[in-house]
């Protein structure tokens, strides 16, 4: 063999040594403290104590101060079947506990039409009492319970609603699909949302969250960053689970809690839940050709059908009909009476307009109609009565 090709051999042969005891050796240096140890699994190099952080701790802070003051509900409810057989269905839903005396808050939706309002506490006992519920309030899905545990109990504190903001965060308590104690995060998405509720009624200036609210969580606690509860969690948009039931997709919502301050002053102060009262039972909307047939402004209003005996509407002078038409060949229409176009300044465009504006009224409060009478427009100013929520 030449020295050239001897010498060229020999360097490759040492190359390969060297590569391959460097290799072996820096797998000797990784291996061997796990082996050492006994452990299969590495540590942190630098040990960080208990390795949370600061928003972590605020959010097992805010858990643990607030997770026993949230109540599971159960409500029975009576439903025909098919064959108008009477049975019992379960509904279960959240609650939060607002003073030691056992007054709590929930949703409207999570107890009505029952007869039977159950309610489970958080703590090891889980211990169950059957709820008094002291008032309702359906425009904004409200419900006051009082239960007698014979102690003091654990109670949530009530922040400020109005000063809130997009991006914020919040945090959820409930029992979603009946999994008591759960938590969520997330941040306010908006503000000032509108929802239709389940009964037909609209539901205003909700809070919108991402925090996962799933059903069960209905009636629980939407906190700040301080513990303060801001919002009761009420609704969700939501896909079809497995078993039919709508799941979180990120798009909760919540009535703002200055909403429920209102009526637990009112409880406080009247001993009841009350709303406003108009008397005005029945009006249908009529606008463009049907107007112009019945002698009416074509951009129409609110034509009252009802009014009711010693009702503020009738106090106020209000007029129903006096004789009826047959419209469409099918409907029967009360005319004669007043055409409600405008309220409070504002013109009917719907023939929800008389609710919407009655759901921002307090009793007591005055609400000014612009009325089309005969052939000329007017104004009349109504103080709108107080009736208890029916339950």
């Amino acid at each position: 063999m030449r020295p050239r090709a001897l010498l060229l051999t020999l360097l490759l042969v040492a190359g390969f040594w060297f590569v391959t005891e460097r290799a072996d050796w820096n797998l000797k240096k990784i291996i061997q403290p796990l082996s050492a140890s006994g452990k299969l699994w590495s540590d942190p190099v630098t040990a960080h104590g208990s390795g949370l952080s600061a928003d972590e701790q605020n959010n097992i802070d805010i858990y643990k101060n607030n997770r026993l003051a949230t109540v599971n509900i159960t409500s029975v409810v009576y439903q025909q079947n098919f064959f108008f057989q009477v049975y019992p269905a379960k509904g279960i839903g959240s609650g939060f506990i607002i003073n030691e005396d056992g007054m709590i808050i929930t949703n409207n939706h999570v107890i009505s039409g029952s007869r039977n309002v159950t309610v489970t506490l958080s703590d090891s006992d889980k211990k169950q009492y059957t709820a008094t519920v002291l008032g309702i309030d359906r425009r904004n899905d409200l419900a006051i319970l009082k239960i007698n545990a014979g102690r003091k109990l654990p109670f949530v504190r009530l922040g400020n609603s109005d000063g809130i903001q997009v991006g914020q965060k919040v945090l959820a308590i409930g029992n979603p699909f009946a999994l008591e104690g759960t938590l969520t995060t997330g941040i306010i998405s908006s503000l000032g949302r509108s929802l239709q509720n389940e009964d037909g009624t609209e539901l205003e200036g909700l809070i919108q969250t991402d925090a996962a609210i799933n059903p069960g969580n209905s009636g629980g606690p939407l906190l700040d960053s301080s513990g303060y509860v801001i919002g009761i969690n009420t609704a969700i948009y939501g896909s079809q689970t497995a078993s039919g039931e709508a799941g979180s997709i990120g798009i909760g919502f919540a009535m703002p809690i200055n909403r429920a301050k209102e009526k637990l002053e009112e409880y406080r102060t009247t001993g009841k839940i009350s709303h406003p009262v108009l008397g005005v039972s029945k009006a249908f909307l009529v606008q463009g050709d049907l107007a112009d047939a019945l002698n009416m402004p074509t951009s129409g209003g609110l034509l009252i059908q009802g009014i009711d005996d010693g009702s503020p509407a009738e106090a106020a002078g209000l007029r129903g009909p006096n004789r009826s038409v047959i419209v469409g060949g099918r409907y029967q229409l009360g005319i004669g009476g007043d055409l409600i176009i405008a309220i409070d300044g504002n013109p009917v465009d719907g023939q929800d307009a008389l609710r919407k504006a009655l759901n921002r009224k307090k009793p007591g409060e005055t609400m000014v109609l612009t009325i089309y009478r005969g052939s000329r427009t007017m104004k009349v100013t109504v103080t709108l009565g107080s009736a208890p929520e029916a339950l």
